[in-house]
């Protein structure tokens, strides 16, 4: 009897201590899987920062995402005829829908023209319901 109470004592006295210390060797076990993880994560980031630094791979990439061709070369856009809308379809839905498929225009000009489209199209009023203070009634209510 004597020696289970012994037993049950110490139990009582280190389970506590035994169950923190197993959960704060799973939170480092977990803590060092994030570390090796942003670790190749750098790894990765700075493999791609070394290769912006070659000559020949800053051009491949402003030639594939920015469309840009060197002195003398001509820049040729091939299109899937069955993405594109008919040109009668395309006259109907108004300026915004034009495209002129032989035309090369640079990035920010698109943009400004889509700006400007933007600016011309009508926009749909709603009557008096977005005028601030107005609550539905039509004479002026006296307070007192």
């Amino acid at each position: 009897m004597v020696f289970a109470c012994v037993l049950l004592i110490a139990f009582v006295l280190v389970y506590p201590t035994l169950n923190s210390y197993l959960r704060q060797k799973s939170e480092v076990e977990q803590l060092r899987a994030q570390v090796a993880a942003a670790e190749k994560r750098n790894e990765d980031l700075q493999a791609d920062l070394d290769r912006w630094n070659d000559p020949a791979y800053v051009a491949t990439q402003a030639r594939a995402r920015l469309s840009f061709v060197l002195p003398g070369e001509k820049a040729f856009r091939v299109v899937d005829p069955e993405t594109v809308p008919d040109s009668v379809a395309a006259t109907d839905q108004g300026p915004a829908a034009t495209l002129d498929a032989g035309e090369t225009r640079p990035w920010y000009a698109s943009v400004w023209e889509s700006v400007q489209v933007a600016g011309e199209t009508p926009v749909a009023a709603t009557p008096d319901a977005s005028v601030p203070g107005d609550n539905g009634s039509s004479a002026p209510s006296s307070g007192g």
